[in-house]
């Protein structure tokens, strides 16, 4: 926050007035990260997920558009997206060039969108990237996720609830190793390119679980009510998520660099530190359940 060129501003990324955003400070470059997330959420109210990821990337490329043939110097967006686009990946790993199924209104959403970045590079010849990412993991995450809202209940003496059997398998990446891949993308990437930025290291929730509460029994005592509960699966779930990352590995030189144990163990500490964190945030957004239509 102290950086002279650090600025924020609060706008919704449908409002136009991105455009003055831009004209003002000028970026070099624009990561899309703005969306709507998780899938429970969007079960429970798809409308927000087409309004953010579709209405508002759509709102986002026409400010960058207009931007970017006004200021014709360098520049790039790069469009930050998600595995799930392509559905269910009972076996193998989805390359770039894999057809998008998505099976929830958050990765149609985020397909969309997707296919909207994409049309914009090809008819406008707007400068864009587009990736598509694993399951991040770390510090800071919004408890409705799965890692920070096991250890919300592992330190407060609560059940674990895991869907189904706890069997879906999802792919895990630290947060900084994605970071890290975004900027060099940046840096490295070609336009018109789509780059899968991924660990392959492949966990099912289960072995999430359990991988926690081996690491949270050498920091805390664990209450007597810590125990895993299998509920209800949400619907449409997929089993697997995996994606070959093998193009930004090869033409990038990017590859991640934090282990998932010891990523674990980094975000475990965070949250235990900072309990506060849970208290900044709505109980009934940290305990309700969603996704059950």
């Amino acid at each position: 926050k102290s950086n002279k060129n650090y600025k924020f501003i609060k706008c919704n990324i449908i409002d136009k007035k991105i455009y003055d955003i831009f004209l003002k400070y000028k970026p070099v470059v624009v990561f899309n990260l703005a969306a709507e997330t998780h899938v429970d959420r969007s079960i429970d109210s798809p409308q927000n997920f087409v309004s953010t990821n579709i209405n508002g990337t759509f709102n986002l490329l026409e400010c960058f558009r207009k931007y970017h043939k006004n200021n014709m110097s360098k520049k790039k967006l790069i469009h930050i997206s998600t595995d799930e686009v392509y559905g269910d990946i009972l076996k193998g790993r989805s390359n770039e060039d894999f057809p998008y199924k998505p099976s929830s209104p958050y990765a149609a959403s985020k397909a969309s969108s997707d296919h909207l970045v994409y049309s914009y590079i090809k008819t406008y010849n707007v400068p864009a990237i587009i990736t598509n990412c694993s399951n991040n993991y770390g510090p800071r995450q919004h408890p409705e996720k799965l890692i920070p809202k096991l250890i919300y209940n592992i330190i407060n003496n609560k059940n674990l609830p895991i869907y189904g059997k706890g069997l879906n398998s999802r792919e895990w990446i630290y947060v900084d190793d994605h970071c890290e891949a975004l900027f060099k993308i940046f840096k490295y990437g070609k336009i018109g390119e789509f780059y899968n930025i991924g660990s392959n290291k492949n966990l099912n929730n289960l072995e999430i679980t359990k991988t926690l509460l081996q690491i949270a029994k050498k920091k805390i005592k664990i209450g007597s009510k810590v125990k895993v509960i299998f509920v209800k699966d949400r619907p449409g779930h997929d089993l697997r998520y995996a994606i070959n990352s093998n193009k930004i590995k090869n033409l990038l030189g990017w590859k991640p660099k934090v282990k998932f144990n010891d990523g674990l163990k980094l975000t475990f500490d965070w949250y235990l530190k900072n309990k506060m964190y849970y208290g900044s945030i709505s109980k009934k957004d940290i305990l309700n359940r969603f996704g059950i239509k």
